[in-house]
């Protein structure tokens, strides 16, 4: 059965989470502020909305592509917003990664609106969007989760329902802190195996099974030996991630050194105008930073 679902959020990843619920038959009504944005998904037969209200207005299911808890908030709570076109009952279902906090904050006043809510923040980047590969973290009530699988299921591998609303952005940030450490460990040791005068070509297959494998390793070497920084994440974007994780290590008097540290090269990059780059680009960091790149 074809759901009809609004997508709030349309830029690099919520065009991938687009194509591929249209790809699967699902209808489609999509809102961005940026028409271009928009055109590229009515192009493959979704349908254009004045607003985010009016999206939802059309829709049984609402699901968020947006870049902070702000944007969120405007979205739903805004003038013309979600909450003043939705009809009582609708889902939503938040896929940007946001601040657990602010999760539940906002959960608890869609819930006064009429609205229901599920955080469903995710793993595996536009690539594993269009091929329906997703790794998704659920927060919210049991009843609320199995609704959204019916949607979700065109996008996900796995989604695995982690507590109630605010659970599944707090997997995220633990996410994130495990891949930034990754991808900074693997940049890392490309660098000393390059300085070393070895074939760092061949270590992703050395390595393979062992205990250093992971899929940042066989994914992300290659691509920093190659300097190849196609965007399928931006590093600001991570900053934004492990501050969050931050925050909440503080609340919680969690010690995370290593993440600090990580969290810093990551915010001297966007500091030097990397922000909008991939994470293959933490390679500049051992390079020597000298701002801006070409891709």
């Amino acid at each position: 059965m074809s759901n009809k679902v609004a997508l709030i959020g349309a830029g690099a990843m919520g065009n991938a989470i687009g194509t591929r619920l249209l790809e699967t038959g699902n209808h489609l009504i999509v809102f961005d502020l940026d028409p271009s944005r928009v055109e590229a998904l009515t192009r493959l037969s979704a349908v254009a909305a004045t607003s985010s209200g009016a999206a939802a207005a059309a829709s049984d299911y609402v699901i968020l592509s947006l870049n902070s808890a702000q944007i969120v908030r405007a979205s739903v709570f805004g003038k013309d917003g979600i909450a003043a076109g939705a009809r009582s009952g609708t889902m939503i279902i938040d896929m940007s990664s946001i601040d657990p906090g602010a999760t539940k904050d906002l959960a608890s006043e869609a819930a006064s609106a009429g609205l229901r809510w599920v955080d469903s923040p995710l793993s595996g980047g536009a690539p594993k969007a269009l091929t329906g590969e997703l790794i998704l973290m659920l927060g919210g009530t049991e009843s609320d989760v199995d609704d959204a699988r019916g949607v979700l299921r065109h996008l996900a591998r796995t989604a695995t329902h982690m507590g109630p609303v605010g659970a599944g952005q707090t997997t995220k940030l633990i996410n994130q802190v495990l891949c930034g450490l990754n991808f900074l460990a693997v940049a890392e040791a490309t660098q000393l195996a390059l300085d070393a005068g070895i074939d760092a070509a061949k270590l992703p297959q050395a390595l393979k099974g062992g205990r250093a494998d992971s899929a940042i390793l066989q994914e992300y070497m290659p691509r920093y030996i190659a300097r190849d920084y196609r965007r399928t994440g931006r590093i600001d974007n991570m900053v934004k991630d492990l501050d969050a994780a931050q925050d909440l290590a503080r609340k919680t008097n969690t010690a995370m050194p290593l993440t600090a540290i990580c969290a810093e090269v990551h915010r001297l990059l966007t500091a030097a105008g990397l922000g909008g780059e991939d994470q293959a680009a933490l390679m500049e960091f051992f390079r020597g930073i000298k701002g801006p790149i070409s891709t």
